[in-house]
């Protein structure tokens, strides 16, 4: 995958740069006025003070959650211009060991909040129509837009996507127009900006710090934020992101003034929906559900990019990835999507109303942006900023995450512990992925290619053997270049002795940078063993078949190697000889020699590895010239003692 000249263009400061960041960024946190002021009068906001104290913790939220740690501090930390918490782990995992569980975790209630969020915002939009009608039934509408939605990315979404962008500004102009409506009827709502009504109303209202519950829902759209950052660009989405501020605030600002105004009624309805006029409302409802599709569309291909991050980094197991449209970087992982899909209808009607869900919202994503400030923390760390600056920096957002992590608990009995458990479960299976892969590696043993010098040469001229092949290729994980697997030792000399003419050993880099295409070509015996090192960026779907083409291509134009086969008949029409890959696959046995724990976690590998891609598939091989062969995990068998010769 490489950087597209379509990216390139949008990631520049430009008024098409902007409009279409609108469309990508800002789908979750522009949709989140829908919700949360239903949410927090929910919780018995109706006075005026209390009121403009929720308001103040909105905006203040928004202004030190959002903007200053986010646009002004997070988005800086980007790897080669991607962001998100994988490439932010990928930036730090050489240089500080802990980071992988707080990726995974970071990871995980990600993906979580990618069920949640399409659910919630599809269904608080769809339930505008109640206000014309109380009773339409609103749950059929919601699962057939969802499913629709679902549906769609198999296509590819690039002939809609180019549409997103011009919606969203429709979008954001209508909540500012609705805000300011209602505004100029109240304009005491404007004390909100004070944040001594937000600290008044958390230190005297009993239960002050549980209303940060609902008031977190205006900033959950924040990470994604820092997601698309590889799409956009940072200035795009600086620049953006002022417009969509002013925006959010103002319609906070509306749908406050409107609730002060109307606090004398028994029961309050959406007051997103209660500030259109009457003729506007039909019209309203479509445009907020034509949002809450892109915002679904946002967090679905996010959801993809992290699956495809993972996968590379090894945190996940190696999936299906599709490119549907000519669109560069726009992928479809047919496992994520019918994941969420499935998940996402369960939320509808498990939960049935926006309300219920505002209950499971918020907590995943509270913990993914904690698990980001710690990554920040190690960032600011290797960046050498002052240690001051760090100290402030981490004092501030563990207090404030702390705080809404906090209010977002008592959320748990009521829908909280949907996501935590969704969350859990995702981290489970990326912990014994990568545990599993670690475990492997502790059995690993190598040998110096040096020792095997002339056994390789004999082999090769051995006539009394049959040429298993003209070209045999491994993929091998030494780090070093003089050094290989004992189990490709074994399978070439002792398993089954296998003759060819060259020998070709495959390593593959994952980079920490992300679109990174390298090689390097190493003749370890002079015509008969080679090696190819692949440096490839963490964001680079690893074809290794092609890219391997691509290498003896580039080396039979350059005279370096001379592929023709040796049979004399096709050497006589200069036909290439062949080429086999043998793919090794080690297994458990029950003379692996491994504690409880360890045996647990590589049973569970081996369950998570049925549902998994093969490395057939998942390097893009040619089926007809591979070979899989499986070999004991464990290089020392179990020692028995006692046993006597007799």
């Amino acid at each position: 995958m490489e950087i597209s000249e379509n990216q390139k263009f949008y990631k520049k400061l430009s008024l098409a740069g902007i409009i279409i960041t609108l469309g990508i960024v800002y789908g979750d946190i522009g949709t989140s006025p829908l919700y949360v002021m239903k949410a927090i009068i929910g919780e018995g906001i109706r006075d005026s003070s209390l009121v403009i104290g929720a308001i103040s913790c909105i905006i203040w939220t928004l202004t030190l959650q959002t903007t200053v740690k986010y646009v002004w501090i997070t988005l800086r930390a980007d790897n080669k211009g991607e962001g998100g918490i994988l490439a932010l782990f990928a930036l730090l995992r050489k240089k500080r060991r802990f980071v992988y569980i707080v990726a995974m975790i970071g990871a995980s209630t990600l993906l979580a909040d990618g069920v949640i969020t399409p659910s919630i915002t599809v269904v608080s939009a769809v339930e505008g129509l109640n206000i014309l009608n109380p009773n339409i039934s609103v749950i059929p509408i919601v699962l057939m837009i969802l499913t629709f939605i679902f549906l769609l990315q198999q296509f590819g979404t690039e002939f809609i996507g180019k549409s997103f962008g011009p919606i969203m500004v429709l979008w954001f102009l209508t909540l500012a127009i609705l805000g300011f409506s209602q505004l100029i009827f109240f304009p005491k709502i404007l004390a909100a900006f004070n944040p001594y009504y937000a600290v008044k109303l958390l230190v005297e209202h009993p239960g002050g710090i549980l209303i940060l519950g609902a008031v977190f829902l205006c900033t959950t759209g924040a990470e994604a934020m820092y997601s698309d950052l590889g799409h956009c660009g940072l200035k795009n989405i600086r620049i953006s992101w002022i417009f969509v501020k002013v925006s959010l605030i103002l319609n906070y600002l509306g749908q406050g003034a409107w609730v002060i105004m109307n606090s004398d009624k028994a029961s309050l309805p959406n007051p997103f929906f209660a500030i259109m006029p009457q003729w506007f409302i039909l019209p309203g409802v479509l445009l907020a559900t034509a949002a809450a599709i892109i915002a679904s569309q946002a967090l679905i291909s996010g959801s993809y990019t992290i699956v495809s991050e993972a996968i590379t980094l090894n945190l996940w197991p190696k999936v299906r990835i599709k490119y549907p449209s000519r669109l560069k970087g726009q992928m479809y992982v047919p496992s994520v999507n019918w994941l969420l899909f499935f998940s996402c209808t369960f939320v509808v009607i498990f939960f049935q109303s926006s309300s219920n869900m505002e209950a499971a919202y918020g907590l995943s994503i509270t913990l993914t942006m904690l698990m980001t400030s710690i990554l920040m923390l190690g960032y600011l760390q290797i960046k050498r900023v002052s240690v001051p600056m760090i100290v402030l920096f981490v004092i501030t957002y563990a207090l404030i995450e702390g705080t809404f992590l906090y209010a977002n608990l008592h959320k748990f009995n009521r829908g909280g512990w949907f996501t935590l458990l969704l969350a859990g479960l995702i981290f489970f299976v990326m912990f014994i992925w990568n545990r599993g892969r670690v475990t492997k590696k502790q059995f690993t043993q190598f040998y110096p290619i040096s020792d095997f010098t002339d056994l390789f040469k004999d082999v090769q001229k051995d006539n009394t053997l049959p040429r298993y092949a003209t070209n045999l290729v491994y993929i091998t994980r030494a780090e070093q270049s003089t050094d290989v697997e004992r189990k490709v030792i074994y399978s070439i000399f002792n398993k089954q002795p296998k003759r060819a003419d060259r020998y070709w050993f495959l390593h593959i880099n994952i980079t920490d940078e992300p679109y990174t295409k390298e090689y390097k070509v190493r003749p370890l015996i002079a015509d008969v063993l080679y090696r190819i090192d692949f440096n490839i960026g963490f964001k680079v779907n690893p074809r290794i078949n092609r890219f391997f083409n691509h290498v003896i291509s580039d080396l039979v134009k350059n005279g370096e190697v001379d592929i023709t086969s040796k049979y004399y008949s096709l050497a006589k029409h200069n036909v290439p000889g062949d080429f086999r890959f043998i793919i090794i696959d080690r297994v458990l046995t029950v003379d692996t020699e491994l504690s409880t724990y360890d045996r647990f976690i590589m049973n569970a590998y081996d369950v998570v590895k049925k549902f998994s891609m093969n490395s057939v598939n998942a390097y893009g091989l040619d089926t007809s010239n591979v070979m899989i062969e499986q070999v004991p995990l464990g290089i020392v068998p179990l020692t028995e003692n006692g046993f006597k010769r007799l």
